[in-house]
C-alpha cells in the first residue's frame, strides 16, 4: 500500500469512527498540494467503491474570513457525494466537531471545463442558484491543519442542505445577495455574496480551472457549493444555526 493510500484510508477511518487525530503534516512535513489532491482523489475512489455517488464539488476557504480563521491563504476544491446530502428537517448526523456556514450553491446546466474559465463564462453554465448550509467537520484535532492537510481531508466535508427551490442566476445580483446567520436567536454574522472571491461565479470559475489542472471538469447536473459566505459557526449539542438570504430563502440545521 502506498503512502497516499494509507493517508486516504486513515482519514476515511477517522470520519467513519467519528474520531480526530493529528494533521498528516505532523509526520509527513513534506506533504505538498499536488500530493494532497491525490489523497483527496484516492479517498473519493474509496467512497465510490463503497456505493457513494459523485454529485458535485465544493470550494473551501473562498472568503478572507475563513482564510484568516484557518490560517491559510488560498481557496481549495473538494468533492461532494450523495452521502453528504442532508434533507431539510433531518437530524444532523453525529460529527466530530461540526461547524455551519452559509453557502450560495449552483446547479449546473452544462459542463464547465478549464483552463481559462472566467466568472462571465462560468455563470452562463449555471442553471439554478440555491441557498445552502454546509456542516463542515475536520478529521484533525482542534480544526488545526495546514493547506495540504485540509485539501487531503476533502476540505473538511461533512454534510450539507440546500433550499427546496432555486432561482435563475439572471434574476439575482449575487455579489449583493445578503445573508444573516443566527444561532440561539441571536445574529452572529452578516455578509454578501461578494465575500466569496468578490462574486460566487469567480469561485465557480476557480473550481473549473483548478480541476482542469487535474484533468477533470464540472459536469452538467452537478451541485457546486461556492464556499462559506461568512465564518463558520459551531453547532452545539441541541443547538441550531439558521441563515436567511435576501432572495434565496431561509435554512436551519439542528435544534
Amino acid at each position: 500500500m502506498t503512502t497516499i493510500e494509507r493517508a486516504a484510508e486513515e482519514l476515511l477511518r477517522r470520519e467513519d469512527e467519528i474520531v480526530d487525530g493529528e494533521p498528516l503534516t505532523e509526520t509527513w512535513p513534506e506533504l505538498d498540494l499536488e500530493t494532497a489532491y491525490e489523497i483527496q482523489d484516492e479517498t473519493l475512489s474509496l467512497r465510490l467503491a463503497r456505493g457513494e455517488t459523485l454529485i458535485g464539488v465544493k470550494l473551501g476557504l473562498t472568503s478572507r474570513a475563513k482564510q484568516r480563521r484557518m490560517n491559510v491563504n488560498e481557496p481549495l476544491v473538494a468533492w461532494l457525494t450523495d452521502a453528504m446530502v442532508l434533507p431539510q428537517g433531518a437530524p444532523v448526523p453525529r460529527l466530530i466537531h461540526p461547524r455551519v456556514e452559509p453557502e450560495i450553491a449552483f446547479v449546473m446546466g452544462r459542463p464547465l471545463a478549464g483552463p481559462g474559465v472566467t466568472a462571465a463564462t462560468a455563470i452562463c453554465a449555471v442553471d439554478q442558484v440555491f441557498a445552502g448550509l454546509e456542516i463542515i467537520d475536520s478529521r484533525y484535532r482542534d480544526f488545526r491543519f495546514t493547506l495540504p492537510d485540509v485539501v487531503a481531508d476533502n476540505a473538511s466535508s461533512g454534510a450539507f442542505v440546500t433550499s427546496a427551490s432555486g432561482r435563475s442566476p439572471g434574476e439575482l445580483n449575487l455579489a449583493l445577495e445578503g445573508c444573516v446567520v443566527s444561532t440561539g436567536g441571536a445574529v452572529v454574522h452578516t455578509a454578501t455574496g461578494a465575500a466569496v472571491q468578490g462574486h460566487p461565479a469567480e469561485a465557480l470559475a476557480l473550481a473549473a480551472n483548478t480541476l482542469a489542472r487535474r484533468g477533470k471538469r464540472i459536469e452538467a447536473g452537478w451541485l457546486v457549493l461556492t464556499g462559506g459566505v461568512t465564518d463558520a459557526v459551531p453547532l452545539e449539542p441541541g443547538g441550531s444555526v439558521s441563515v436567511e438570504f435576501a432572495n434565496l430563502g431561509r435554512l436551519t440545521v439542528g435544534g
